[in-house]
């Protein structure tokens, strides 16, 4: 049987019943030492590196400008974040014994010990933008932490799907543990409704909404990575030529169809003239980029409606009217961050540079954005990782732009209507599993299991004080109580055990 054919696609609603082999295959799946689960993935990942061009062939987006940036923005990253799974899984799933330090004084002889088990079949309704690096991510974590995994890929990404699920058979994956499913959305509801284990979705806030609405019905966890209208705060220490070779770089890579693309630029007015003038040495005259019809109107749409409600439109001569094939590279400049194209989820190259007085006035106008997905901070290395903790944003890059959120260490995920739960790094191996603990009794004394008397509330409570209290008088004053009411317990329980007797 070749690959190809061995990758299982679904076609009909009957297909999508059968749900059952997965999860018997699965149980099979997490009972195989996690070091042979690893061996499959390691021999997938040398298979990505021998067929990474085929790969980035198969990414079929009309934004990318060539092979050389598929391969850079999804097959490199994508291979380092098997091998991170490769390195740190054993440490990461392995059972945890908690330490004795914290256990209470109660607990003699207790031991805990923490599991990390397998959801079972896990649902990844994957992405267009990032078809292979993003959705490959998520199925990996999910099968080295032992589930059984259906794809949904986005639209247009059912080619690159299926080829890295047959790199995935071709080294050593059983088939019954990974399915695609068709593009379209009917595909995953019904997939919900016959039951999985948890969802895993990466998109737009308004479809993950319907998503989880559905998913409200059963109970049925998630992970949600939705849309973004990130920041960009240009400190007073900023280097404003890399700031400027940054945005630059965010507005095209992709097309800018990125979720933690720039958008929202908080430049002090002092340095607004120089980071303007930078800026367009940089961004190519009259040049466009292909978007999405949809996403291309709504940008239009918004862009012209900001224009008319007093933004600047910063060298007019790049901006015409939206077509289908053609957006072109778009900088607004805008007094306030009032408009409604500054909190909305745009997938169009467009970013606006927004004048504030001062950062405190760049933290308050961010604060009404509802999107926290990412955020970038310019400016001395000290003073920028300072200001990065005060951001509300799940991922916050200092002095560079996009490209080191590929780190495979990097966990992501988002905040506000950006989303809940984690993607990628260790956090994001741990999203596919569920905890349970261990408590294992290993002392012969259990007084909890005696018939309570009265004179167990004065013992309980000298014990919680000279446990719990304040200072070393308190402790020493609860002792002498718990000295005497310790004594009236024992002789009271004596007395009870022989009329029990």
């Amino acid at each position: 049987m070749s690959s190809a054919t061995q990758v299982e696609m679904y076609a009909s609603a009957e297909k999508i019943n059968a749900l059952s082999k997965y999860r018997v295959a699965q149980k099979s799946w997490r009972e195989r030492p996690l070091s042979e689960r690893l061996q499959i993935v390691k021999r997938c990942r040398h298979l990505v590196a021998q067929n990474a061009e085929q790969l980035a062939d198969a990414i079929e987006l009309p934004q990318r400008r060539s092979i050389a940036e598929s391969v850079a923005a999804e097959v490199f990253p994508l291979a380092d974040a098997i091998r991170f799974l490769e390195r740190n899984a054993p440490r990461l799933l392995k059972p945890r014994a908690e330490g004795n330090q914290d256990r209470p004084a109660w607990g003699r002889g207790l031991r805990v010990v923490t599991h990390r088990d397998p959801m079972g079949l896990l649902l990844v309704i994957g992405t267009w933008n990032y078809p292979l690096f993003l959705t490959g991510v998520q199925m990996m974590q999910a099968l080295v932490a032992g589930n059984a995994v259906l794809i949904k890929p986005g639209v247009g990404c059912t080619r690159v799907t299926q080829r890295f699920v047959e790199l995935l058979l071709e080294a050593g994956l059983p088939s019954d543990l990974i399915s695609v499913l068709p593009e379209d959305a009917e595909s995953a509801k019904k997939a919900i409704e016959r039951g999985v284990d948890k969802v895993v979705f990466t998109g737009s806030a308004t479809t993950g909404r319907a998503v989880m609405r559905q998913l409200a019905e059963t109970g049925t966890p998630s992970v949600m990575e939705l849309s973004g209208c990130d920041a960009v705060f240009v400190l007073p220490s900023a280097d404003l030529e890399r700031v400027a070779k940054c945005l630059a770089f965010g507005l095209q890579i992709n097309g800018s169809s990125t979720c933690i693309a720039p958008r929202r630029i908080f430049v002090l007015r002092s340095k607004l003239t120089e980071l303007r003038t930078k800026l367009f040495n940089r961004i190519p005259a009259n040049q466009t980029a292909p978007v999405a019809e949809g996403a291309g109107r709504f940008a239009a749409e918004l862009v012209q409606d900001a224009i008319a409600n007093g933004a600047k439109l910063l060298a007019p001569s790049m901006w015409k009217e939206w077509s289908s094939d053609a957006f072109p590279l778009t900088v607004l400049e805008f007094e306030n961050a009032t408009h409604s194209l500054l909190h909305s989820d745009i997938f169009a190259p467009v970013i606006s540079l927004i004048v504030v007085n001062d950062m405190e006035e760049a933290l308050r106008c961010d604060s009404d954005c509802p999107y926290a997905l990412g955020a970038t901070v310019f400016g001395a290395k000290k003073l920028a990782n300072r200001f990065a903790g005060r951001l509300d944003a799940g991922c916050v890059v200092v002095n560079d732009m996009i490209a080191p959120t590929a780190d495979p260490r990097v966990a992501f995920g988002g905040r506000r209507a950006s989303g809940f739960g984690t993607t990628r790094g260790a956090e994001g191996l741990l999203e596919m599993t569920q905890v349970k603990s261990v408590v294992t009794q290993a002392s012969g004394w259990l007084p909890h299991l005696d018939r309570p008397i009265p004179e167990l509330a004065p013992l309980l409570l000298d014990f919680l004080k000279f446990d719990h209290g304040a200072s070393w008088k308190d402790k020493w004053k609860a002792m002498q109580g718990l000295a005497k009411s310790g004594r009236e317990y024992w002789s009271a329980s004596k007395q009870a055990d022989k009329q029990q007797s």
